[in-house]
């Protein structure tokens, strides 16, 4: 199935987000900010935070009306949150490419892309404050701290050779996972849900975000630059141990060969080498288990909701997600 099918039952939802994220972005008045945030908007994502803040809310309303401003202002200030992080992540990653084009840091330098990561943070919580409830504020500001603690986290383990799978698991759900937690959540809080209904998705959202992160990670090593849209290899070269590489350090009979392959980080030979090794390892398998572990929990959470089309969709995604690795 493709992406395009999940979201039909929100296409109109999302169409309003995208032109929300244009009017919030590129009626600025300056023409220098202009022209970089409608080359932003160039580089479309998945918009996978939006989908789930708009899924979460009609998959919980009872008998609330839902607000269609507030709801298009707090999934596009979930977008901003993500897309500020992205910026952010390739100035210290020292990224080239993102969506088959050149990093807003490889375009137009570091000053800027750090200020406009900034700016766009505080885009989005003008957007937030929008909405009017404290409650929805609480939810993604939290959120939005556990990502900066998630990342100050992971540069600081960075060349821990001695990571534990259950550290990297902490810095996925503060990095990644808890945003999207905070998007399903923060939907079942506009829907005035009762709070069955937000930790229940909130639950999903976690799970999912931590099953999608291992997916990333996973692409970060198997996958060539012409379908991930980026150079692969990235957290290797930063010094970063994610899951894969953890799964074949634990399964490796020549542990030594392995840590040294890491070691040599820019050496594209060397990464060829670690990637086919993982490619034909147990570590493959492993890996692939794992996210299933957090898939299955991510659907099986959705169980208490009411049977809806948005919550079919929300289990869909999450397929989506497995269907894209390929191992």
């Amino acid at each position: 199935m493709r992406l395009k099918d999940i979201y039909q039952p929100i296409s109109k939802e999302l169409d309003d987000v995208e032109d929300l994220l244009r009017v919030s972005l590129a009626n600025t008045g300056y023409k220098s900010i202009s022209e970089v945030n409608n080359y932003l908007l160039e580089a479309k994502g998945k918009r996978l935070r939006p989908a789930l803040v708009i899924f979460s809310a009609k998959a919980a309303k009872e008998t609330h009306q839902l607000n269609k401003h507030s709801m298009a202002s707090l999934a596009c200030a979930v977008e901003l949150i993500h897309i500020a992080s992205l910026i952010h992540d390739d100035v210290m990653d020292h990224a080239a490419l993102r969506h088959h084009k050149p990093t807003i840091n490889s375009r137009y330098g570091e000053d800027v892309s750090i200020t406009l990561g900034d700016y766009l943070y505080s885009k989005a919580f003008e957007l937030i404050a929008n909405c009017k409830d404290i409650d929805i504020l609480s939810c993604v500001s939290q959120a939005t701290r556990l990502m900066c603690e998630g990342q100050l986290i992971q540069v600081c383990e960075r060349d821990n050779l001695e990571l534990l799978k259950s550290r990297y698991i902490i810095v996925v759900k503060k990095k990644t996972a808890a945003l999207f937690a905070a998007s399903c959540r923060a939907g079942a809080i506009l829907a005035d849900a009762r709070d069955p209904y937000k930790n229940t998705l909130g639950e999903y959202g976690l799970n999912f975000g931590v099953a999608f992160q291992i997916i990333d990670d996973c692409l970060d090593l198997i996958a060539k630059v012409e379908d991930l849209g980026k150079d692969p290899g990235a957290d290797l070269k930063m010094g970063e141990l994610t899951l894969p590489v953890l799964n074949l350090l634990s399964k490796a009979k020549d542990k030594n060969r392995i840590l040294s392959l890491i070691s040599a980080k820019d050496n594209g030979e060397t990464f060829r080498e670690l990637r086919e090794r993982f490619i034909n390892s147990e570590a493959a398998l492993a890996t692939k288990k794992d996210i299933l572990f957090y898939i299955r929990k991510a659907k099986k959470s959705l169980s208490g909701l009411e049977e809806s089309c948005f919550k079919q969709s929300m289990c869909a995604l999450a397929d989506f997600m497995v269907e894209r690795l390929k191992l």
